[in-house]
């Protein structure tokens, strides 16, 4: 069973220069952990997800060696949500992300999806234009599909 057998092929995505405010809402409102970011010709160039966003709300090194562990506001450090909503989505994603080809046997893809702790993959072409995405959910789904139905072909 190759991936593209099951992958999705309705997927958002957004450009670099996307506002994170929009891709927040986007997360938010569909329940979305992580876009697909393309550039005009709808090239993978990179990927935007919550820990992104989320990141720049840590407090950093020189402040829990400052201000000790206990003693950082953690109020103070959400409130700095606002200047993450501001940049542009090319200030927070992951370059380069990893992608499978979507004629990669699907449990190929799955290992690669479990070995990087992924819960869902961008699919894109050799020249790098994105298809699709699938998830963890989209795998199991199929294998218990193809089980059930007797359609597993173990050849």
């Amino acid at each position: 069973m190759k991936v593209r057998d099951v992958m999705s092929t309705s997927v958002r995505s957004v450009k670099p220069d996307t506002k994170v405010v929009e891709v927040a809402s986007l997360m938010c409102l569909f329940r979305f952990h992580g876009v697909p970011v393309v550039d005009e010709e709808n090239h993978l160039v990179g990927i935007i997800a919550e820990k992104d966003m989320l990141h720049s709300l840590f407090p950093t090194v020189d402040a829990l060696m400052t201000e000790g562990m206990h003693s950082v506001d953690m109020d103070r450090q959400m409130g700095r949500y606002g200047e993450t909503l501001e940049k542009r989505v090319d200030e927070l994603m992951t370059k380069n992300p990893i992608s499978v080809d979507p004629d990669m046997h699907l449990l190929r893809a799955a290992t690669i999806m479990i070995k990087n702790n992924f819960r869902r993959i961008p699919i894109a072409e050799k020249d790098g234009t994105l298809i699709g995405m699938l998830s963890l959910g989209d795998v199991h789904k199929a294998i218990f599909h193809a089980n059930m139905t007797g359609t597993l072909k173990t050849s």
